[in-house]
């Protein structure tokens, strides 16, 4: 009788209490969540405050079905069936629902019938104690923090059920009453379940070294094997989260660090350059201008940082040197064997080591590693090349730019105005560029073209007649233009029997060209371009070059502007009023 007021009661209760559950011994805990959720009212209850292994049988003979507990590991759900089905003879079932491992008796009644949630707690496991506030001006009666315990002649199992309202509100009773929880709500009482905060399993306690050592561990009972259960809803990477943050921090302090201690050695490292060169300058000119030897540069020679800089120096200063001053150094620069630390820096794979061992020997006039220069011609690295490229010209005895002959990848126009401001500034002698005109590198005959023209080599004109009828266009048009300003009248006639085959860049040079070397054969082919063509632009250079052939050209435009075709009125006019040019 006494049971079934007490099922009667139950469904009265309007606030759903959140249930502590405990672990036993012979299993691992299961993950702490977090437990929100809005207080349930205080409510009284008639529950027993204890409950026998005989009156869990009788329950389990109702008509409805019970929910033992709900857990996120299996092993735990199944570690607590079988103490439970030991102790009170049961049957029970292992329900497998969204993230969590449903433990229910008579599972098969589930939504046809009600369900009661009841937690369980194992005689002599402790029961976290929980401590309420008060408001201003208001007294609440304690609350029992552990369950009453009966114990049966064999064993016995409590059941109770203490949520975060029964300890944070007053009640009637020191153990609150058990709701019974309707089919469609039984999904949702199984989720404030697993919200609840899980009791310490009873254990020996781990001391503060096997703490702070699970701290880098990721087994057995390692903080970060936790999971979490935020509103319902699992963040699995939270713990990820932390460790990322923490990882970071930590690669930001160390990368301050090794920033901080760079910045100090780089600052104590030009110091001393700058005092070593003070000092390396002064060694350097008594010794080219006075009788002192080579004996007071062996210490410096013996630290790496020291040569590097002694080194530096020697370039500086043999920038201004000549004759037997720059000789007397470059035996120097041998004697100490610092050509053989050019040397393996021109040998090394790494670019810029490269770039700073070609340097060094060119400035200092060894040629040891002029087969790593020619190498570097071709690399992939336009900065490597030009260094090389540089080097080779400064190395040379006789050409200096026979490094043409082995260039494969594009000649730059930066290294061209590059190794022209070379021959300039350095006074080299100027070799025949007509003999790069047949290479098959277009970019290299078309550096040839521009010294023919620069260096006014007229001699070169049998030659041109050649390369006019070159097939990159790019080559053929620069052609055009250098035979033009040279005034190779000879290539005229190679000019007009290409031009019907040439794009309309190359025309436009070519009726230029004729202008710049007037000749009064050439006549009747540019008539015959001003009739012909559509063009006007072709037009105007057509009349111009006519114009420029002087009296006989004036006459025959004066001819053509008495023609009934308008539009020669027009170009011609345009062309000989001389307010305009």
């Amino acid at each position: 009788m006494r049971l079934i007021l007490t099922i009667l009661l139950t469904f009265a209760i309007q606030g759903a209490l959140l249930p502590v559950q405990s672990n036993t011994n012979n299993y691992i805990p299961d993950s702490v969540p977090t437990g929100s959720g809005k207080m349930a009212l205080p409510a009284p209850s008639s529950f027993p405050s204890e409950l026998t292994v005989d009156g869990l049988v009788s329950l389990a003979g109702g008509h409805y079905a019970i929910q033992m507990g709900a857990f996120s590991r299996r092993a735990n759900a199944e570690a607590f069936i079988s103490r439970v089905e030991k102790m009170a003879g049961l049957t029970l079932d292992l329900v497998e629902e969204g993230e969590f491992y449903k433990v229910f008796i008579n599972s098969s009644l589930r939504g046809s019938a009600p369900c009661i949630y009841i937690p369980v707690v194992f005689p002599g496991e402790p029961v976290g104690r929980s401590t309420h506030r008060e408001a201003p001006g208001t007294t609440l009666p304690e609350v029992a923090d552990e369950p009453a315990v009966i114990q049966d002649t064999a064993s016995a199992v409590v059941v109770t059920e203490t949520s975060a309202a029964s300890l944070t509100e007053p009640m009637s009773e020191s153990v609150p009453a058990t709701r019974i929880i309707p089919a469609e709500e039984t999904e949702a009482q199984a989720g404030i379940a697993a919200a609840s905060p899980a009791v310490e399993p009873s254990g020996p306690q781990l001391t503060k070294w096997q703490k702070f050592r699970n701290l880098f561990v990721f087994k057995g009972n390692s903080p970060w094997l936790n999971r979490y259960n935020y509103f319902g809803k699992s963040v699995a990477l939270v713990n990820a989260l932390f460790i990322t943050i923490i990882a970071s921090l930590a690669t930001m302090l160390i990368l301050l660090m090794v920033i901080l201690l760079n910045r100090r050695r780089m600052e104590r490292e030009a110091k001393l350059r700058q005092y070593l060169l003070e000092q390396y300058q002064s060694l350097i000119i008594d010794y080219l201008f006075s009788n002192s030897g080579h004996e007071s540069f062996r210490k410096i020679a013996s630290d790496d940082f020291r040569r590097q800089v002694l080194v530096d120096q020697m370039i500086d200063v043999s920038v201004n040197l000549k004759g037997d001053s720059r000789e007397k150094l470059t035996k120097l620069y041998n004697e100490l064997k610092l050509d053989r630390d050019s040397l393996a820096r021109a040998r090394s794979r790494r670019w810029h080591k490269k770039i700073k061992g070609f340097r060094e020997l060119a400035f200092m006039g060894i040629r040891d590693g002029n087969q790593e220069m020619l190498k570097s011609l071709n690399s992939k690295n336009e900065i490597l090349r030009m260094e090389a490229q540089i080097a080779l010209v400064r190395l040379s005895e006789k050409d200096h730019f026979d490094f043409l002959s082995h260039l494969k990848r594009p000649f730059s126009l930066w290294e061209q105005i590059t190794l022209h401001d070379l021959i300039i500034q350095h006074d080299l002698p100027v070799p025949d560029f007509k003999k790069w005109l047949s290479l098959e590198n277009s970019t290299v005959v078309m550096f040839a073209l521009r010294m023919i023209r620069e260096f006014k080599q007229k001699e070169a004109e049998q030659e041109m007649k050649k390369i006019l009828l070159h097939r990159d266009p790019r080559v053929s048009k620069l052609a055009v233009e250098v035979a033009g300003d040279l005034d190779m009248r000879s290539t005229l006639d190679t000019m007009k029997r290409m031009y019907k085959f040439q794009e309309y860049g190359n025309c436009l040079e070519i009726v230029r060209s004729m202008g710049k070397m007037p000749d009064t054969s050439m006549l009747g082919f540019l008539k015959l371009v001003l009739d012909k063509e559509d063009d006007v632009q072709l037009q105007i250079e057509a009349v111009k070059s006519i114009e420029n052939m002087g009296e006989v050209g004036v006459q025959a435009l004066v001819k053509v502007m008495k023609s009934e075709y308008k539009n020669y009125n027009i170009i011609v006019r345009h062309v000989l009023d001389r307010r305009i040019y």
